[in-house]
């Protein structure tokens, strides 16, 4: 996984900026499904204006080797560069029944909702793996989705974080979880649209 290079927005870039790939959203929009194999495009639009695009098929067909084959080009002239990159799926069994899907980062070998391209990065990788932070945390006013998804998750005992999820604690009612379980996927659309907003303000810097 190479640098950064040039493509910086003031100092290491941050999630916001980046491309990024949500597995559960590919998952609740179809674009991908557990048991079948399902290839189309991801595109990325900023401030109106296509950001960037790949090609991808997302393969669940075949117990034990689900994964996502992603295809794309990145630099130019020269240094142009055709990508095939590969990114394992697994999945875990929450105690409110069903699957919950992950992507294996594939340099930081961790299980993540979302992987991320950073400006001037070379691969597709974990917020971790890239070591980005979010512009919200730098910005206190548009601070107050993720403020609340992460107070939720604290309150659960839950790891932090967008991408973190939550898991049931122990002696929890199933029906309480649940009531939890919408409110975070409410903060995580939240998250999700204060991010776009913010990007589109980075674009048209």
């Amino acid at each position: 996984m190479g640098g950064f290079g040039s493509g910086r927005y003031g100092g290491r870039p941050t999630a916001d900026a980046s491309l990024r790939i949500d597995l559960a959203w590919m998952l609740r929009t179809g674009r991908a499904e557990e048991g079948r194999h399902i290839s189309g495009i991801l595109s990325w639009n900023r401030g109106g204006e296509e950001a960037g695009s790949i090609g991808y098929q997302a393969i669940m067909h075949v117990p034990g080797e689900e994964r996502l084959e992603l295809s794309y080009m990145r630099g130019s002239g020269d240094d142009r560069e055709q990508v095939l990159q590969t990114v394992r799926l697994c999945h875990t069994v929450p105690n409110y029944g069903g699957r919950r899907w992950w992507m294996i980062c594939p340099y930081g070998g961790i299980r993540v909702g979302k992987l991320y391209l950073p400006p001037g990065g070379d691969r597709f990788a974990s917020r971790q793996a890239w070591r980005l932070g979010y512009q919200c945390q730098r910005d206190a006013a548009r601070d107050r989705a993720f403020e609340r998804l992460f107070r939720l998750q604290k309150k659960l005992g839950c790891d932090q974080g967008w991408e973190a999820g939550l898991t049931r604690p122990k002696g929890m009612w199933q029906r309480t979880f649940e009531r939890h379980m919408e409110r975070y996927w409410q903060l995580d659309e939240e998250c999700a649209a204060e991010m776009m907003v913010l990007v589109g303000r980075l674009a048209g810097r």
